[in-house]
């Protein structure tokens, strides 16, 4: 029987005798009477690998010596060998053993199926046999495959799946519940939710805005706006709409990828604008002092859309962040114990550092497989500063209940069948209670538990991604007549030497890239969906900003059609009118320059960090030869 203790007969290896030893039956026995055992040792009790057994363990019987479970000595015997039966163990002290067990033979399957997912530095990746210096790139670069994103763990993910799988509690859980707090403390923010994807995480914020718990003039009613940019994510728009506002758009600008602040102004009215909400595009940092101090002049919500940049760091002098409202990240960095909120010295000035994500209100993530970290679908909200804005994206998060309990736990509160809400009877349970139009998007407890261990590896993960930007970017210096590369926002420029060159003193961007983005020039001898198509046929992963310019896409074009008040747009064709505001007819994409070029010219490649020395060496050869071919004589 599975669990008994038992003693056989083992043969000695250089001669016919026998060695009865004591051993953990783990499997059934088959028609011939063969099953599965793991051998018990006396010796090296705190041995890696080894599960010690102690007296309370025995449901019956029991052993002489103290012993240990050997989780590498799995082997067949058959029932003729057995000379006696010693003990049996309980089913609790049985299963963490044969957990043990599976669990270890998961990360040995993951060792051998899941080599190439690897990040793109460890040693074990089967590449890294064959790297070689940018300036020699492989004889055989053509065989060669480099994905513009993708999955980077290792055996350490696919265990915790497979162990929190095992445990079978799948809703979202012990696991969750321990990585929301891990996050949050990550980031430094007040809460983490953990949902099912970043578009759920952008719905929630913006929906938590929308509670009618919040001050009626702070309130995002139906009709509201809420200022966003032309060119980038669907769903960082969507949400908007989903929730009754209107988006403002304006414009991007064309090399750093984000909004125009400039444009800021032009795109607020007063007693309709209740918040801002844009994304830090591939892993570059939207003006954060700039926009904070727009939402802070006006007393506008900033949501920011976190999903690409996870790991990005702002830097601003302290004294303007004392202006803009920052004084919650000041706290933190005056403290010193924060890894990434601190506070130090820029161009002489003393100057507040932190992440992205944590500027605002709220913010959101994605942990997608192309994202910093991932569940294989999953996304947060983090709640940066009011505690409130938590409750209520909860409640939105959770089917719209007005209970906070924890899945399977119930009378957090101490007064379950004690209130009193809407129009119920007094005493209605307070589980079936709902206080907003919600939904359900929670993640899964496996799902927690891979997102768990990616949070150990994301300082790596950050640090992989700025190192193959720069290497990109090193091997395509010379090709800078026929692309515009890519700048952190508040750069100027990229020395070979000096690395960026910075518009202002004290401010910085530390960007823990997205991806590599490019654009092709207009004067260059080829075009954009020409190079697209060579890295494509090169096995090159590419991809364009995402929507490009949003308003251009079939689905905002027809909501135009058959909503034309769904959202505004600006008109700056008038130079003695800046801050007009129209809806153009016909094009109401004429207005948005900045994000026409990014959905013409821009495209981008990959720098996540499963990519090897291998594959980036093929990716700088290909553009180089692509732009070779294409000289003229």
């Amino acid at each position: 029987m599975i669990g008994d203790i038992i003693f056989s007969r083992f043969p000695f290896a250089d001669q016919a005798k026998f060695k009865e030893r004591p051993s953990l039956v783990i499997s059934r026995a088959d028609e011939r009477g063969d099953f599965s055992v793991l051998k018990l040792s006396s010796q090296d009790l705190d041995r890696e690998g080894r599960v010690l057994i102690n007296e309370d363990d025995f449901e019956s019987g029991g052993l002489s010596k103290s012993s240990a479970v050997d989780l590498t000595g799995i082997t067949r015997i058959n029932a003729k060998t057995v000379t006696r039966k010693v003990g049996k163990l309980k089913a609790q002290a049985l299963q963490p053993i044969l957990k043990s067990r599976i669990c270890q033979a998961t990360r040995e399957f993951s060792n051998i199926a899941h080599s190439a997912n690897r990040p793109g530095i460890d040693p074990q990746h089967p590449h890294n046999d064959q790297s070689s210096a940018i300036s020699h790139p492989p004889s055989n670069a053509s065989g060669v495959s480099a994905p513009y994103a993708g999955r980077v763990f290792t055996e350490d993910e696919v265990e915790a799946a497979v162990s929190s799988t095992l445990d079978f509690w799948l809703t979202l859980g012990e696991h969750g519940e321990a990585m929301q707090e891990e996050l949050a403390a990550t980031l430094g923010v007040k809460k983490t939710l953990l949902v099912n994807s970043g578009s759920s995480a952008n719905l929630i914020a913006v929906a938590a805005l929308t509670t009618h718990k919040l001050p009626a003039h702070k309130r995002i009613l139906p009709g509201d706006e809420i200022i966003t940019c032309a060119a980038g994510f669907p769903t960082t728009v969507a949400p908007i709409l989903q929730n009754g506002a209107v988006p403002v758009f304006i414009d991007n600008h064309p090399v750093y990828g984000n909004a125009r602040m400039d444009q800021l102004e032009a795109a607020y009215v007063e007693g309709k604008t209740k918040a801002v909400m844009f994304a830090h595009t591939l892993g570059n940092p939207f003006d954060l002092a700039e926009v904070c101090e727009f939402c802070h002049k006006h007393e506008l919500y900033l949501i920011e859309d976190n999903c690409d940049a996870l790991g990005c760091t702002y830097t601003l002098p302290v004294e303007r962040a004392e202006k803009i409202g920052l004084q919650h990240l000041l706290k933190i960095a005056r403290k010193g114990e924060h890894h990434w909120i601190r506070l130090e010295t820029v161009d002489g000035l003393e100057c507040l550092t932190a992440p992205t994500g944590t500027f605002g209100d709220l913010s959101t993530q994605s942990f997608y497989p192309p994202h910093h970290l991932t569940m294989g679908e999953g996304g947060a909200v983090n709640i940066i500063r009011r505690p409130p804005l938590g409750t209520y994206a909860e409640s939105f998060r959770d089917w719209g209940r007005d209970c906070w309990c924890p899945s399977g736990k119930d009378n957090t509160c101490n007064k379950r069948f004690g209130w009193q809400l809407g129009e119920l009877p007094e005493g209605y349970d307070h589980k079936y209670i709902y206080s907003h139009i919600g939904y359900n998007v929670k993640p899964l407890d496996p799902q927690a538990a891979i997102g768990r261990k990616q949070i150990e590896k994301l300082p790596a993960f950050i640090q992989a991604r700025k190192d193959n930007w720069n290497y990109l970017r090193e091997g395509l210096k010379e090709l800078e007549h026929v692309f515009e590369f890519a700048l952190p926002t508040k750069a100027s420029g990229w020395d070979s030497e000096k690395g960026f060159i910075w518009n202002e003193p004290g401010y910085r961007t530390d960007c823990s890239w997205f991806g590599f983005m490019l654009l092709v020039k207009p004067e260059a001898p080829f075009s954009t969906t020409a190079f697209a198509s060579y890295l494509d046929e090169h096995k090159i992963g590419n991809r364009m900003l995402f929507g490009g310019n949003l308003l251009r896409q079939p689905a905002f074009v027809q909501l135009k059609k058959d909503r034309p008040d769904a959202l505004r747009t600006l008109d700056f064709s008038n130079p003695d009118s800046p801050s007009a505001i129209s809806h153009p007819p016909s094009s109401s994409g004429a207005a948005y320059p900045g994000a026409d070029r990014i959905m013409n010219e821009a495209i981008f490649i990959g720098v996540f960090p499963g990519l090897t020395k291998l594959q980036l060496n093929h990716m700088v050869k290909t553009i180089r030869d692509f732009v070779k071919s294409k000289a003229k004589p």
